[in-house]
């Protein structure tokens, strides 16, 4: 008996669970970052204790969201449903801002040096690619 379906790509099923452990470890990074003692927060250099204790409240709120937004797109990957991609979006967009922030509005770069862009340049394009990757599965009909 012919099935109609068409087979399915093992690729769609390695980016959606990676995107999901990678976007765990991002909820790990999260949940560390508000959660510092004290005395981790003094094995920082005195630049990285700058910049973390004027961190301001609003810019907490948008990492949570970049990261708890990705992992939840994540998870509507893996379970195909294509309302991933408008909450990648929204994750893209905190990653964005959150970076922008503080990388230029904190002086990242000029107190840390131009080493602080390494770091969240990768997350911006591991987050853009997640929400094209999701954006374009959409258009093939792989989510619904």
């Amino acid at each position: 008996m012919n099935s109609t379906k068409s087979a399915f790509p093992v690729t769609f099923w390695i980016i959606a669970i990676v995107a999901v452990l990678w976007n765990l470890i991002g909820i790990g990074s999260f949940i560390s970052d508000m959660m510092i003692s004290p005395e981790k927060l003094a094995t920082l250099t005195a630049a990285q204790q700058d910049l973390y204790e004027n961190n301001p409240m609003w810019l907490k709120a948008v990492y949570g969201i970049a990261t708890i937004g990705g992992l939840s797109a994540s998870i509507l990957l893996l379970l195909r449903k294509s309302i991933a991609t408008p909450i990648f979006l929204v994750s893209l967009i905190a990653i964005i801002i959150q970076f922008g922030y503080t990388l230029f509005g904190m002086n990242a770069i000029e107190t840390i040096g131009t080493s602080a862009a390494v770091f969240p340049i990768i997350l911006i394009a591991i987050g853009g690619f997640l929400w094209y990757y999701s954006k374009s599965s959409t258009a093939k009909g792989w989510l619904s």
